[in-house]
């Protein structure tokens, strides 16, 4: 039995970044015979073959397919597939340092709290980003919070709050206790899958669902310095359209998530008054003065929007509660 399991959900991958990603693990540092991989063909229209998968990366990586487009469909069928008892997030864009399983599993192995850590997540950008850009490198997955340890938990459902040292979905490790109690909230709850990506949509709340599921079960979360990958950024992904699309669907599913976690940070809003308080925060913001005012007045309309999503939901309940 492996001791843990390599997770890399793809949908219609790029092969170059992929070929990377793969050839990541095949130096990783940690003993062949301790761990798998396990790659997940999420509806892809074209694929690379098994044999390929071997070739560049560990040769003993498994490709299993999940037909429901959606990250969250491909990270459960990952976990249904995984027979360890750790499991690591890789996205098909992620280069592992060589020492990253191997320092996973140590820290997994010491502290038995530990339920879901990660680490630095740092970018190599295919064309050099205008200055602008560097403000939203968390919208890209990307972080450095220094060189110390950072740990949390939830100890009471009063004053809850998501932690800064929370990991990032790329190269999230996870205890399978962890996983399990994700899984099982996904299957008991179909609104869950609509918290992240799924196709061309940009949505990105599963990583902030799956580390609040793990707080609540009572595991710790933590942020490990010595964890590194690489973020493989093309450049479609730091023009400004692309950077309001994805802010605006991050905003309102934050929103969203932390709802539906008990964390109601702004209240709800009725969706017929969602496009005038836009109308106003483009006017407060100054959207039109430069390409970072409009991301952030995106960012805004998001999140406008994900309160008139809660109130639907509300009222829902409300009606069904009623009948």
């Amino acid at each position: 039995m492996p001791e843990l399991t390599v997770i890399i959900p793809a949908h219609n991958p790029d092969e170059g970044r992929l070929g990377r990603t793969l050839a990541a693990l095949r130096v990783q540092s940690l003993s062949p015979g301790l761990w798998e991989t396990i790659l997940v063909d999420n509806a892809s229209a074209q694929f690379p073959s098994q044999a390929r998968c071997a070739q560049i990366g560990p040769s003993t990586v498994r490709i299993v397919r999940e037909p429901k487009v959606g990250l969250t469909a491909a990270r459960c069928r990952g976990f249904a597939e995984s027979r360890a008892p750790v499991c690591v997030l890789v996205d098909d864009d992620n280069v592992l340092a060589p020492n990253y399983l191997e320092t996973v599993l140590r820290a997994f192995s010491a502290e038995p709290r530990l339920g879901a850590i990660g680490g630095r997540s740092l970018p190599e950008f295919e064309s050099c980003p205008p200055p602008w850009a560097r403000e939203f490198d968390g919208l890209l997955a990307l972080r450095d919070l220094g060189p110390k340890l950072l740990r949390a938990a939830w100890s009471s459902p009063e004053g809850r709050s998501y932690p800064v040292c929370a990991p990032l979905g790329a190269g999230m490790a996870i205890r399978r206790s962890a996983a399990d109690s994700y899984a099982s909230a996904v299957n008991a709850d179909s609104n869950r899958k609509g918290l992240d990506r799924s196709g061309s949509a940009l949505v990105s709340g599963g990583d902030n669902d799956l580390v609040m599921v793990a707080l609540e079960a009572g595991h710790e979360v933590a942020y490990l310095p010595d964890l590194q990958l690489t973020h493989l950024i093309p450049r479609r992904r730091i023009e400004r359209d692309y950077l309001g699309a994805l802010n605006r669907a991050i905003a309102r599913s934050w929103v969203r998530v932390l709802a539906l976690h008990g964390i109601v940070l702004w209240p709800a809003s009725p969706p017929r008054s969602v496009w005038l308080r836009q109308a106003r925060a483009w006017l407060r913001m100054r959207a039109w003065r430069g390409p970072a005012e409009w991301i952030r007045w995106q960012g805004a309309c998001g999140n406008f929007e994900g309160r008139g999503d809660i109130w639907n939901l509300a009222r829902s309940k409300a009606v069904a509660s009623d009948s």
